[in-house]
């Protein structure tokens, strides 16, 4: 029987699968919270067991202090997940969450933890690839909210609702600044295998963006270029989950069957 770990208030479990052999944890975009991995578990197989990462500043969480500078988001998180990979793991992340995963697991090797069986990122460009977007996080108001629809990632009733956008703002600003400021560190690749996933339509990180990962990775590498731009590939779902349930199954039997 699979115990589960005490709850904090990281990790949350939409849906409990104790006989899961794989947990994969979520990392959301920039202004995204747990909520937005809702109904995974429902098309994942029960093999797989969906762990949202909730960070603070959201939803559950919104009361507490932001992350402006991702190296200290990971240490918290690193030591926030420990209990948490008692078995089989992976990192699932999109856009920002990408980035945040892979440090995630380069802090797990500084530790000498154990190291997810597979890191997948959605919708960002490899590490060693410089930031090129506009800078975004100290822009004005006004300013900042053309670059949000710019960038198409929000509803337009969302955008057009002042109350709203009062409370979203100050957590985007801050989860930009987190992408903005994040400096690439060069060290040894990866021992364990990246999938990366990639949009057709995305004009902002290109296919040669994400075959760069490879270089990151002495393992296996998996590339998946799907239908859609940069949000579309993670909110018209069912392509990306059905490759992220092939290469988890291959993973799987991989780490099932070694001796």
């Amino acid at each position: 029987m699979t115990i589960q770990p005490p709850t904090n208030t990281w990790v949350t479990f939409l849906k409990p699968q104790p006989m899961a052999r794989l947990r994969l944890f979520c990392l959301p975009y920039a202004g995204g919270g747990a909520s937005i991995f809702r109904g995974w578990q429902d098309v994942l197989p029960a093999s797989i067991e969906i762990c949202p990462i909730q960070l603070p500043g959201r939803e559950n969480r919104y009361r507490e202090p932001r992350f402006t500078q991702l190296a200290p988001l990971v240490d918290a998180l690193g030591m926030a997940i420990r209990p948490y990979l008692t078995k089989p793991f992976a990192f699932f992340g999109h856009s920002l969450g990408g980035i945040m995963g892979y440090e995630l697991t380069r802090y797990l090797r500084h530790q000498h933890g154990p190291l997810p069986v597979r890191l997948m990122v959605s919708a960002h460009r490899a590490p060693q690839i410089a930031y090129r977007m506009p800078v975004a996080h100290d822009l004005p108001d006004a300013e900042l909210m053309r670059e949000l629809r710019r960038l198409n990632g929000m509803p337009d009733e969302v955008l057009d609702n002042a109350n709203l956008m009062e409370i979203l703002l100050p957590l985007l600003r801050a989860d930009f600044a987190v992408a903005e400021t994040y400096r690439y560190t060069p060290e040894p690749p990866l021992a364990c295998p990246i999938s990366a996933f990639g949009g057709l339509q995305d004009e902002g990180v290109s296919a040669a963006d994400m075959e760069a990962w490879q270089q990151q990775t002495t393992g296996n590498f998996r590339l998946h270029m799907l239908p859609g731009d940069h949000f579309s590939v993670f909110k018209e779902r069912d392509p990306l989950i059905a490759a992220i349930g092939r290469d988890l199954q291959d993973s799987i039997d991989r780490v099932w069957k070694a001796p």
